[in-house]
């Protein structure tokens, strides 16, 4: 009897995805027939008809007494084919794309920066007339290992002011909060690993931890920071390595940790393997800072890292990282390896423009000018019966709950249409339990098309 095609179709897509996402390697010796048969829930016989078929493609080969194995070479990693399957709508590499495009005409209430009108450009622009005027080595050498010193001065005396003790001498600089990320999983993970992230979080995380090819387990997370219970749990049940978080103006919800879930954290992660990576991107937009986990630890398990994205320009890159001596040393091995001296230019320019005296004042008129955005926003939003998660004590990032019944993804595709970019809920949920949220950012949303559309959008 003929076997149904499109069943052997399946077991030979699964192979396929597998490769392509580098589950099965070369040389790797497949799942039995009988094993193959009882995950797919299918017969044996379709899967040796499948088997068969790959072989004949050359996909696999047969060794006689060895079962089937994976021919070479590797496949090209495609973060888009690497299970779990997601709808590429509320997919974070998506929307990473659908927010860098450059299209004046359309609108992004869902990305997570500053309009580049209300960014410190005077600032920058200083920066980069002084930074004309330095010498050639300034313009044309690279860096040192762990970044310019006098920046990670500043750094060290900025952290000071959170409660981070931090020498100069613990900071490496990066090309980028993201980078800096980056290298601590090249230092600490292996393919395998395990990591906790908050649930929501950040949708990079998600992408880059996807690179990794480390497990993601998701804590629920509420207004005064993760589930201390479901983090033990996660913690007993899967002895993760890593814990990336933010403490200060969550994103995306925009809630901020407690002292008492802070301590919670820590005493639980006593006697673990487990290291916590901070990031502190957003703690300019603060009127007073909140709890910093490296500030309780000391920069003993807690490793934390910052950019300048948010708040001074996208465009030039600079992130950082502060950890223990250590560490920073292995990282900056790290550092050369994959980026060898790093941008100096870059670290001079923003060098000059958070030591302009206007810096000061930029950031105190961006915190008055999100207060004012962020109750707009939210009475607009009311209109349309979209209600905020909690109304956030500063920052741009409102996290909403859409009426009973609606999709955000399904909302964001149809307002994508119409030129507008939204953050469906569920690119920041790494169970795929957000679908009736999205993220707005205030600043981003104040241009009354926005309601229009996501009005219509909304309708259907």
């Amino acid at each position: 009897m003929e076997l149904p095609p499109t069943r052997i179709a399946a077991v030979m897509a699964s192979v396929r995805a597998r490769i392509n996402a580098r589950s099965y390697v070369p040389g790797m010796r497949l799942p039995s027939v009988r094993a193959q048969a009882k995950a797919l829930q299918v017969s044996v016989s379709t899967v040796v008809e499948a088997y068969a078929r790959l072989v004949a493609e050359g996909v696999i080969s047969s060794r006689p007494g060895a079962g089937f194995h994976v021919n070479g070479p590797v496949a090209p990693l495609a973060l888009s084919g690497i299970d779990p399957p997601r709808d590429r709508q509320v997919d974070p590499l998506w929307l990473a794309r659908q927010s860098l495009e450059h299209d004046a005409r359309v609108l992004k209430p869902g990305c997570g920066w500053l309009p580049e009108d209300w960014m410190y450009v005077e600032g920058i622009r200083r920066g980069l007339r002084s930074a004309a005027r330095a010498s050639a080595t300034s313009l044309a050498d690279y860096a040192s290992p762990l970044g310019l010193p006098p920046l990670r001065q500043l750094l060290a005396r900025r952290l000071a002011g959170q409660g981070v003790d931090a020498a100069p001498e613990q900071i490496l600089l990066a090309e980028s909060g993201s980078h800096a990320i980056d290298l601590i999983c090249r230092f600490l993970l292996q393919p395998g690993d395990t990591v906790l992230v908050d649930d929501p979080c950040y949708f990079n995380f998600l992408a880059l931890l996807k690179a990794h090819r480390v497990q993601v387990v998701g804590i629920p997370y509420t207004p005064n920071g993760p589930d201390v219970e479901a983090f033990g749990a996660a913690l007993q049940a899967h002895s993760p390595r890593l814990y990336i978080t933010n403490s200060g103006l969550h994103n995306p919800t925009g809630a901020v940790l407690s002292p008492v879930t802070a301590h919670r954290l820590l005493t639980l992660a006593e006697g673990s393997d487990l290291v916590i990576v901070e990031d502190d991107l957003f703690a300019d937009f603060e009127h007073s800072p909140a709890p910093r986990l490296a500030a309780f630890d000391g920069l003993s398990r807690v490793i934390q890292i910052g950019s300048f994205s948010k708040t001074l320009s996208a465009a030039v890159r600079c992130g950082f990282i502060a950890a223990r001596p250590e560490w920073i040393d292995a990282l900056a091995d790290l550092k050369i390896a994959t980026s060898f001296g790093g941008g100096r230019l870059a670290a001079d320019i923003l060098l000059t423009a958070l030591t302009d005296s206007g810096y000061r004042r930029h950031v105190e008129t961006v915190r008055t000018r999100l207060a004012a955005a962020r109750e707009l926003t939210l009475d607009r939003l009311a209109t349309l019966g979209i209600q905020p998660w909690i109304v956030p004590q500063a920052g741009m990032l409102l996290w909403c709950r859409l009426p009973d019944g609606l999709d955000a993804a399904a909302i964001a595709q149809r307002s994508l249409a119409d030129g507008v970019v939204l953050a469906p809920g569920n690119a920041f949920s790494p169970s795929l339990g957000a679908t009736g949220f999205l993220r707005f950012n205030a600043a981003q949303a104040q241009d009354t098309r926005v309601f229009e559309v996501l009005a219509r959008a909304m309708r259907g």
